[in-house]
């Protein structure tokens, strides 16, 4: 399929990015001093875009630009340009939605001709995947982003927004189809069967990546979740919520990269941010300078597990009872009837729901990156497959039980003591 582009469309370089920079006045005043005085690197190294580092002697920005293919694979895979339109309308509607706990970086310019946005550089901040490599403690990161989840996703749904307005960011976001289908294969169709961009550790995880294809229980489960995927538009998405979209210091946590944005079930987005701690988790022995010396940090991690949802959870509950005013569970039916026991019954039926669905997307996504396109920096950084084979092994097996079992578990303790058990007896490889 040929890459169209439109006319007015230039890929910029680190050197021609100069120029533009210089020629908004908006950019040019953040910067400051002429195009000879800026400093600029790219610095993309995700699977999509252009990322580039403006320095001027007044300031800095950050400018993310959409290419018209998938940049890991080239352009053999054609790409529209307009993801970066959906990303800047996702980040407008998460800065107004988020008024405590991780933020968004500020947006200074919009150019949807050149499917660019112009932000805030993060200098002091790190890509959180990289801080669980380096067994970084984040102490505000649970706290940060279980608060964010619990604003984004109630504030956009039919619990809180008006009819109307939902109904038109709902028709927005639907056009985001080519990064949805992305999802819809990598996610939940690809790794059950030989899809050609799939890969693993081989030979040591062949049998283990081979045996998902006739899993029925597995590829049934699967299927199910992307059901739910395609067919309930409970909230706005990040779309992409790992650890590579955040980026911390010690004092803030920011939310970065919506451009798989749409509206969806809402155990998406907190899902992905769970598949990624636990993928976290098993890594750590692979990266452990001595057998153990890195317990002590997969323990902090279990416990931002449980912190991040207790956050969440007690966000969602205070919305629930202070911003329920959309159409679901409306107060007339409850509060107004003098009936809070109906409406915590209510709530509780919500968070059991989201629940399940929060452990079978976790699931989803920790197979999909232990066997197909993409996987993760936590694992694919440990050099050795004699060691990083067994981690993966025992995040397969972690993963499937996830998935699997969405409907067995009834809290993230049960999660963490699952997480425990595969380390301490691992999996045959």
């Amino acid at each position: 399929m040929a890459i169209e582009t439109p006319k007015d469309y230039t890929a910029f370089s680190a050197e021609t990015i100069k120029a533009y920079v210089c020629d908004s006045p908006a950019l040019a005043a953040i910067v400051g001093g002429k195009q000879s005085d800026l400093k600029t690197v790219e610095v993309g190294d995700g699977n999509l875009n252009l990322v580039f580092i403006v320095e001027g002697p007044s300031g800095s920005l950050i400018i993310k630009q959409a290419l018209p293919y998938v940049r890991l694979v080239g352009e053999s895979w054609p790409l529209p340009l307009k993801r970066s339109f959906f990303e800047y309308h996702a980040l407008t509607r998460q800065t107004n939605a988020v008024t405590s706990g991780a933020r968004v970086p500020e947006i200074y310019a919009f150019d949807e001709a050149n499917a660019l946005i112009a932000m805030e550089f993060l200098a002091e901040h790190i890509i959180l995947r990289k801080g669980f490599i380096a067994a970084t403690i984040y102490p505000k990161i649970a706290h940060d982003l279980g608060t964010f989840m619990a604003q984004t996703l109630f504030r956009t749904s039919d619990l809180h927004m008006e009819t109307a307005q939902k109904k038109g960011d709902v028709a927005l976001f639907v056009d985001n189809v080519e990064l949805c289908d992305i999802t819809e294969s990598l996610v939940f169709t690809d790794p059950y069967h030989d899809a050609e961009l799939n890969s693993w550790t081989t030979p040591e995880l062949d049998r283990l990546a081979l045996s998902l294809r006739t899993d029925r229980d597995l590829k049934v489960a699967a299927q199910l979740m992307k059901q739910r995927f395609t067919s309930n538009a409970q909230s706005l998405l990040h779309g992409d919520l790992h650890s590579g979209s955040v980026m911390v210091t010690q004092d803030d946590t920011r939310v970065i990269d919506p451009e798989f944005a749409f509206y969806g079930p809402m155990g998406f987005d907190t899902g992905a941010l769970f598949a990624n701690y636990f993928l976290a988790y098993f890594s750590q022995d692979g990266h452990a300078e001595a057998p153990g010396s890195r317990d002590a940090y997969q323990e902090w991690l279990l416990s931002t597990v449980m912190d991040t949802w207790a956050s969440f959870e007690t966000s969602f509950r205070q919305l629930w009872h202070e911003e329920r005013t959309g159409i679901l569970f409306p107060r007339t039916l409850f509060e107004d009837q003098d009936d809070a026991i109906g409406s915590e019954q209510a709530l509780t039926r919500v968070l059991d729901e989201l629940l399940a669905d929060t452990i079978g997307f976790a699931g989803t996504k920790m197979l999909r990156r232990l066997v197909g396109l993409a996987h993760v920096e936590d694992l694919q950084s440990i050099e050795d497959p004699k060691r990083r084979a067994p981690c993966e092994a025992n995040a397969l097996a972690m993963g499937r039980e996830l998935l699997v079992g969405r409907n067995h578990f009834s809290g993230m303790g049960q999660l963490c003591a699952l997480a425990r058990a595969i380390k301490s007896r691992g999996v045959s490889l």
